[in-house]
């Protein structure tokens, strides 16, 4: 691999991209391969001082890439037939559908633990370790699927419940990747399905407001890993699991709330669900503000700016969703659009993808493996900007 050289940022020009990663300095990611730079980038460094970056890469115009690569659908059926696009994707349309199914009934599993603690006052820890088994063992099988499934079923009305579920499948994912033992996955996932608990002593005008809270209001809501941790204690759950609805906000360099926690401090389960639970947050749509690009919130992680998360829990998520996650609307070097639908454990970069629109002579979904020197992602979009005729099959 090419030594970085130093490049002055009038080099950099919107809409391209490089085939290398760009740094500000040696340890500070700006923009990963085939990212575009942003036209408001280059007035930034210069707002901030800086006046080069430095690089191993090629400066590549997407453009160009189109017109070099505009495969057309024959063309990339060969790929399939010439085993360029293997994929580990064997799941039928029927159970996908089941899949769906199951992930709607632990949302509303999930709703009604909720509910039963504030009507009755009610916790029933085994019946939620059966359901977190149950959700576990569907993780284990079909976590890419489940994946897709998330990207498309979203409520921010409901965002407390969502939330939950989503950073509980999250959280299992990386505990996967992590090669947890069965049952402290078991008790991670737990932790996670309770790790917000506190929220619901919070009055629900303030936690699901469509619009950006107030001082006094944000204030209110750091109340509650306290009152997560008291309600878990006054329930007996076991400690490791309150101990999680104390600590999910707690940062590794300290900045976080309510104990100011660093480092090895914040327990093991606290620190995967810290990463599970802030990358959900910020690419989840709110009523007051459009959740950002999963992409966006794989490459701010990545950077892991003042190191506020554990970096190996980091490189776990990173390495379960790729740098493209699972779900994500993409526009590939041959322009055709796809989803990604798997990774590529081997790099993170090129995961495999559903070309939506086509199928192979056969009638079956036509699934492709980016590849460095093959069809490759140019940029990732969101859904309302495919094309009608795309977004009605969906």
């Amino acid at each position: 691999m090419k030594e970085p050289i130093t490049i002055s940022i009038n080099q950099l020009k919107p809409g391209m991209y490089y085939s290398e990663p760009v740094f500000l300095d040696p340890g500070y990611i700006l923009l990963i391969p085939e990212t575009s730079v942003p036209p408001t980038l280059i007035n930034h460094l210069a707002d901030w001082g800086y006046r080069t970056v430095l690089t191993a890469g090629e400066q590549i115009d997407p453009a160009n890439q189109l017109k070099s690569k505009s495969g057309t659908i024959e063309e990339l059926i060969e790929e399939v037939n010439s085993g360029q696009s293997e994929s580990k994707i064997t799941i039928e349309q029927g159970d996908y559908e089941g899949l769906k199914q199951t992930y709607l009934q632990f949302i509303d599993y999930i709703d009604k633990i909720f509910t039963k603690y504030v009507t009755r006052n009610e916790l029933n820890y085994n019946d939620l370790s059966d359901n977190v088994k149950k959700i576990m063992t569907i993780v284990q099988e079909n976590r890419y699927a489940l994946l897709r499934i998330i990207s498309e079923i979203t409520d921010s009305k409901n965002y407390l419940v969502y939330h939950t579920v989503r950073t509980t499948i999250l959280s299992l994912i990386i505990g996967i990747q992590l090669k947890f033992q069965v049952h402290k996955l078991l008790e991670l996932g737990i932790a996670a399905s309770l790790h917000e608990i506190g929220m619901i002593r919070i009055p629900p005008q303030i936690y699901m407001a469509d619009r950006a809270l107030n001082t006094n209001e944000r204030k209110a809501i750091t109340a509650h890993p306290i009152l997560g941790f008291n309600i878990l204690k006054d329930k007996k759950v076991p400690l490791a699991v309150a101990l999680v609805a104390l600590e999910h906000h707690e940062r590794m360099n300290g900045s976080g709330y309510p104990r100011n926690l660093s480092g090895e401090k914040i327990s093991h389960y606290s620190r995967i669900i810290a990463v599970a639970c802030a990358y959900d947050a910020a690419t989840s749509k709110r009523p007051y503000r459009e959740g950002k690009q999963k992409h966006v919130g794989i490459v701010e992680f990545l950077k892991n700016q003042d190191k506020q998360f554990d970096d190996t829990v980091i490189k776990a998520l990173i390495f379960s969703l790729s740098l493209y996650p699972v779900g994500t609307f993409v526009i590939l070097t041959n322009g055709k659009y796809a989803q990604v639908i798997d990774v590529n454990p081997g790099d993170p970069r090129y995961p495999i993808v559903l070309v939506l629109n086509a199928k192979t002579p056969d009638g079956k979904d036509l699934i492709l493996k980016t590849s460095e020197n093959g069809v490759r992602i140019i940029k990732p979009i969101r859904q309302e900007e495919l094309p009608d005729s795309i977004r009605a099959n969906l």
